[in-house]
């Protein structure tokens, strides 16, 4: 599938940013797990953190494509954690702009259309993950506003994020269907920072366990009607899915090309380690379903932005995630193989690629959930 040319040079600005300004600092930021604060401004400068931001708001209005070209840029730069920077804003942005009201949007996106605000999304909670029913959250009308109460884990950017869409159940009808969505202020006391976790890979990127005690929020900051809040998340989160699967498809194609100018330089026996059978088709293979898990990405994306509908984007998403996530764990897992004992030795990045890799079919909806969602499609 190829590009047009507008989206060609818009990959190619990225990615010279990023061997700029991501390349440099990767491993660093794996040793420390420290953020570099920095790179929202220059993130934010090229229009990337508030990417999905529509132009009427001062945003750039980046379609779909471009938000996966950006991330699968960054992840080919050498950073998986900093590629999420890119379109930062986006999930939240594309869980409000159909169902929020006018004030909530004249208020927030002008603010984040300047690029230097990071935004995050909390649903999952300590007993409650992928299945909504089990959520304890609740918010409870006071008046003109909502007071919310409970607790979220695992929630990206979380102590990084002046503004976050919390859900919250608002009744005690089944399922989800109890649920609402929150625009909340994390400035304000009763949003707690309770727990920094300490990541298997992906490092930089905070992930936190937080408290909400007596947080409040004006009526006009619920997003969409009392009850029905999960739509929003889920379509955030659909089209969040491809440009995760980006992250995965950039971050394989970065672990090849590693092992592959490894491969010509090692020798064993006399020979370099490129010539031997086995390990040539096994680069083959993996360099065939990085092919494969891009053109999915990338008609996936394609697909919403003609305007394909809701039900098959979601399909395509789920595809998407499910055999690029896939595709990220063999292609780094065969890179440290090619390398042997070196791969496993953090002189050499390839074993920080296999731990970040593993987070892609966890988060965004795991693996199994991506089979689900495909299978109710295809099945009924």
């Amino acid at each position: 599938m190829r590009l047009d040319q507008h989206h060609q040079d818009f990959f190619t600005a990225v990615r010279d940013m990023a061997e700029k300004h991501v390349s440099p600092v990767a491993n660093e930021i794996d040793r420390t797990n420290e953020f570099p604060a920095h790179l929202i401004e220059v993130f934010g400068d090229m229009g990337l953190v508030q990417l999905a931001v529509p132009e009427e708001y001062g945003g750039p209005g980046g379609d779909l494509l471009s938000g996966c070209l950006a991330r699968e840029a960054v992840a080919q730069a050498g950073s998986m954690a900093l590629a999420q920077l890119a379109g930062q804003n986006s999930i939240v942005v594309n869980a409000i702009l159909t169902s929020a009201s006018k004030e909530l949007l004249d208020e927030l996106l002008p603010t984040l259309a300047k690029g230097r605000t990071i935004t995050c999304i909390a649903i999952t909670e300590p007993d409650a993950g992928s299945d909504p029913s089990l959520m304890t959250t609740r918010a409870v009308r006071d008046g003109s506003r909502w007071i919310i109460n409970g607790a979220k884990q695992f929630i990206t950017w979380g102590s990084m994020a002046k503004y976050a869409l919390v859900f919250a159940r608002t009744n005690d009808l089944p399922g989800s269907k109890g649920i609402s969505a929150f625009l909340v202020d994390t400035a304000q006391d009763g949003w707690k920072v309770a727990k920094h976790n300490d990541k298997m890979g992906q490092h930089g990127v905070p992930n936190n366990e937080i408290f909400l005690d007596d947080v409040t929020v004006e009526d006009a900051f619920l997003v969409g009607e009392e009850g029905n809040g999960f739509g929003a998340a889920m379509h955030g989160l659909h089209l969040n899915r491809p440009t995760v699967s980006a992250i995965a498809v950039g971050a394989a194609q970065c672990a090849l090309d590693y092992a592959i100018d490894y491969a010509k330089q090692r020798e064993a026996g006399g020979r370099r380690i490129v010539e031997f059978q086995g390990l040539r088709w096994m680069m083959a293979e993996d360099y065939t379903n990085i092919a494969a898990a891009r053109h999915l990405v990338y008609d996936c994306a394609q697909s919403y932005d003609s305007g394909a509908p809701q039900d098959e984007v979601t399909k395509l998403s789920s595809m998407a995630k499910l055999f690029a996530a896939d595709t990220v764990n063999r292609v780094t897992a065969n890179a440290v193989q090619i390398l042997g004992g070196h791969g496993y030795m953090s002189e050499h990045p390839v074993e920080r690629y296999l731990r970040d890799a593993k987070l892609l079919g966890i988060y965004e909806g795991t693996s199994q959930i991506q089979r689900n969602i495909i299978a109710k499609r295809i099945l009924r």
